[in-house]
């Protein structure tokens, strides 16, 4: 097992995207942390779910763009297991407009969620991973941040800052052996991207962009975590990794 006994946060992933991760580090041996911000139902299943494959989970509820909240997560999986071996910042929403009719609380929502909550997990987590001297960051950004997307400048700005923050995380922690490196998705089956994978024309603009043709399933995502968490990416830090059939290619 590429990752027994480590010890792994996964933000949001009481659903999508970061219950696939959080279930395939299990898979892989990992004790890991489910974090949610309101859905505990779903959260305590993917414990559940964890369990029965041999190893340890706890749900946590925090808001990751609240610091305190974050501390009060960080030293929970500090208390319960003793250490922080790796930290998924995947946590997020969207809050769709054009940029000429986007409120400012639609704007603050998703900067909020993805950057700030970014930041901040990635500060308490990088505290105790310095005090470790080891640690993996593994953020989300999506084609989005790459590319730009119509009808969410919110979204967009906010991953494509997730970048550039990944790169300064792994300038400043690299002297305390903690490697950060950023994930891109391109169109994954989750509630999420409902509305792209059922409405025709949406569904047909899209799957033009992307040159495997076809969506992505949570379980095609999940290797590629696995590896950056894992010790095989030990010598990789502050990179890009595109694992959308081809779409951010475009």
């Amino acid at each position: 097992m590429r990752l027994k006994d480590k010890i792994a946060l996964v933000t949001g992933s009481s659903r999508g995207v970061g219950r696939a991760v959080a279930l395939g580090f299990a898979k892989e041996g990992a004790k890991v942390a489910i974090n949610y911000s309101s859905n505990e139902k779903a959260a305590n299943e993917v414990v559940q779910a964890i369990e029965a494959m041999g190893t340890e989970a706890i749900a946590i509820k925090a808001d990751v763009a609240k610091k305190e909240q974050v501390e009060h997560l960080i030293n929970t999986i500090v208390e319960r297991f003793g250490r922080l071996d790796i930290l998924v910042n995947n946590a997020g929403f969207t809050r769709p407009a054009m940029l000429l009719k986007m409120t400012e609380e639609q704007w603050d929502q998703v900067v909020d969620i993805h950057m700030k909550g970014t930041f901040l997990c990635s500060q308490a987590a990088g505290l105790q991973m310095k005090e470790q001297n080891k640690g993996k960051i593994i953020n989300v950004t999506s084609v989005a941040g790459i590319v730009g997307t119509v009808g969410q400048i919110n979204y967009s700005a906010a991953k494509g800052g997730i970048i550039s923050m990944t790169k300064s995380i792994a300038r400043e922690l690299a002297r305390y052996n903690v490697c950060a490196n950023v994930i891109s998705l391109g169109i994954v089956a989750t509630d999420m991207t409902e509305k792209i994978r059922t409405d025709e024309k949406l569904k047909e603009i899209y799957m033009n962009r992307i040159l495997l043709k076809r969506f992505a399933e949570p379980d095609d995502i999940a290797p590629a975590f696995v590896f950056l968490a894992s010790d095989e990416s030990d010598y990789i830090t502050g990179q890009l990794l595109c694992v959308d059939g081809g779409y951010g290619m475009i």
